[in-house]
């Protein structure tokens, strides 16, 4: 980069642009760029000359015409000013501030119409050739090239004023700043348009449209595969692959009817005007859905509904006894149920689709759900899957495995073992529906769509393969001490506290950060106007309830005993689960909070288990 010649500040002689005049400026600053000085005159008028058109003081002898103050277009001003006839005598004179305001006026309003007046001639002149071309005259070449040569020597001295005022950027700088705003305005708006019409790619999770095609394979078989094992006297990993019954076996009339009874008898307790009406969160449109909150009062219906049956001898065992088929009927009532909503879900509008969804790929978005709130009136198809069903449909199975358990192995009262594990899922389920409330605000019903993949997980996934220990302890039964049963149960509450009292915290404050209730909890401010929690169990590690989820998993397990694997495959499994869901959960709240998240990281560095991870 060459060297500067003059510094800023310093005052030099200027040559004025069309002329050999040089005046006395002084030098505001330097474009790097146009290697051009920036000078400002006395009169206060800026300029941008070359560095050949600046001299040092010292190079000139001092002459009175060259040392004054204005410039040429003042001085040339006031040499041709004259009075005219009507002019004012003295005494009426304007004040001197007034008179140049005026002038001032006047030679701009000149320039500005000299400039103007020969693009105003060629428009017209090019005006009048296209209306000739458009109607059909021809044109004459002797005329054009006549009226060019006489227009040309009229604008001659017009347009070397310009090509001077163009050479030196002769014009105000404040329309110089204007004219920087609205192009970088416009190259900012252009821009916007080029990436609204680009659009994102999608971001695939489980393995993309290859995962999501061999998971709907793959999820049906392994409970098929968990039940087979279980059913088998030597469960054990050694003895894979399990002996596969007849096709024919797995399927019976009598039980499809069965579990259909079921589903419209939940559907039913779910139309009833009975609990309060609540509203979920504001979806993308600003919208929020109505929802009844019913889930404990159809589970006493439920379970008085049971009763009657026992009352007239019916033998709940029946579910143990095809445990198989009705596992088979509802991965198939649940693959009907899927294609029905993604057939629905192409009528639905854009916002009403689920952002993860919305890929474009036919089998992604028939697994992970297309559209995010399927609705047959105010009958919310995913809502009411996602805890009637399937989660009350796990209490009842439980119930008939203990009662399988009495009847095969001749038992006045179930075993310490069964009571344990029904006993604490009842507890999980229980607590669900009390606070049905609070699912409103998972990813389940704020992200994510209703597909195969919620389907098959809310009734076939959830009743049949959380129900896998008390299935086992049927054909495996498992003698532990009360001191050992005691201390499971300790373990099993300190999970579910954590999990209840993370839950509690961040529900409540979702739905209400200004409670006096959480005075004492400290948070980071987001972006968004939501808040980061940083004390309670969210200052402890980043996902409390995952944690909660894993230690009361265990407690559900330890009952079985440690003599095969199969039963503890619902703690890998919600290991397995929770990470990946804690993966998609850090991905979504660096992209959602930004900087306020990192921020969040440095201040709980562990996600789900203290000092591990």
């Amino acid at each position: 980069m060459p060297s500067r010649k003059f510094a800023d500040g310093e005052v030099v002689m200027g040559r004025w642009p069309g002329s050999v005049l040089y005046y006395e400026v002084q030098v505001t600053s330097y474009d790097d760029v146009a290697h051009l000085y920036i000078v400002k005159y006395k009169d206060g008028t800026e300029l941008a000359l070359k560095e050949s058109d600046i001299r040092s003081q010292s190079s000139f002898k001092h002459r009175k015409s060259q040392s004054s103050s204005s410039s040429p277009a003042r001085r040339s001003s006031s040499r041709s000013r004259s009075r005219s006839p009507g002019r004012p005598g003295r005494g009426r004179r304007r004040s001197a501030s007034q008179s140049r305001e005026h002038k001032d006026d006047k030679k701009k309003a000149n320039q500005e119409t000299s400039l103007a007046l020969p693009v105003l001639v060629l428009f017209e002149c090019s005006f009048e050739n296209n209306t000739k071309r458009y109607n059909g005259e021809p044109e004459s070449t002797e005329q054009n090239d006549t009226s060019r040569r006489v227009l040309e020597q009229k604008l001659k001295p017009d347009l070397e004023i310009k090509h001077v005022l163009e050479q030196y950027s002769l014009r105000p700088r404040k329309d110089e700043k204007k004219k920087e705003e609205i192009y970088s305005e416009k190259k900012i708006v252009t821009t916007v348009k080029t990436i609204e019409k680009v659009p994102s790619k999608p971001e695939l999770e489980f393995g993309g449209r290859i995962g999501t095609f061999l998971m709907i394979f793959f999820l049906p078989a392994t409970v098929f595969f968990l039940l087979l094992m279980c059913k088998q006297d030597d469960p054990s990993l050694m003895n894979f692959p399990p002996l596969l019954p007849a096709l024919e076996s797995l399927w019976e009339t009598r039980v499809f009817g069965v579990f259909l009874l079921w589903f419209f008898f939940q559907a039913l307790l779910y139309l009833l005007p009975i609990g309060k009406v609540v509203e979920g969160l504001p979806l993308s449109n600003g919208r929020k859905l109505q929802y009844r909150i019913n889930g404990l009062y159809a589970f006493i219906l439920t379970a008085a509904a049971l009763g009657i049956l026992f009352y007239f001898e019916f033998e709940l065992h029946y579910l143990y006894d095809h445990f198989m088929q009705f596992a088979v009927s509802a991965a198939a009532f649940s693959l009907v149920l899927s294609i029905y909503l993604y057939v629905r879900s192409l009528r639905a509008p854009k916002e009403e689709l689920a952002p993860g969804g919305n890929s474009g790929y036919f089998i992604y978005d028939f697994f992970t759900g297309h559209e995010l709130n399927p609705r047959i009136g105010n009958f919310d198809l995913k809502y009411f899957c996602e805890l009637r069903p399937g989660l009350i449909g796990w209490v009842v199975i439980n119930l008939a495995m203990l009662l399988a358990e009495m009847k095969i192995h001749n038992l006045s009262v179930p075993s310490l073992s069964m009571i344990l594990v029904n006993s604490f899922q009842l507890l999980y389920v229980v607590d669900a529906l009390w606070n049905e409330e609070a699912i409103l605000t998972t990813m389940d019903i704020t992200h994510d769509g209703f597909g195969f993949m919620l389907a098959f997980g809310d009734l076939v996934w959830v009743p049949f393969v959380y129900s896998l220990q008390a299935f086992y302890l049927v054909g495996h039964p498992t003698a532990i001490s009360w001191p050992v049963a005691a201390a499971i149960t300790l373990l099993n509450c300190v999970g579910y506290y954590i999990f209840r009292s993370a839950n509690s915290q961040k529900n409540n404050f979702r739905r209400n950060p200004s409670d006096p209730k959480l005075a004492n909890l400290k948070f980071i401010p987001t972006a968004t106007g939501k808040g980061l929690l940083v004390t309670g169990w969210w200052g402890f590690v980043r996902h409390p309830n995952y944690l909660g989820d894993i230690i009361m998993a265990l407690a559900w397990s330890l009952p079985c005993g440690f003599n095969h694997i199969l039963p503890y495959f619902y703690v890998i499994y919600f290991i397995c689960l929770l990470v990946h869901r804690e993966a998609r959960d850090e991905h979504h709240c660096k992209q959602k909070y930004g900087l306020a998240w990192e921020r969040y990281c440095q201040r709980v560095p562990y996600r789900i288990f203290p000092y591990i991870y």
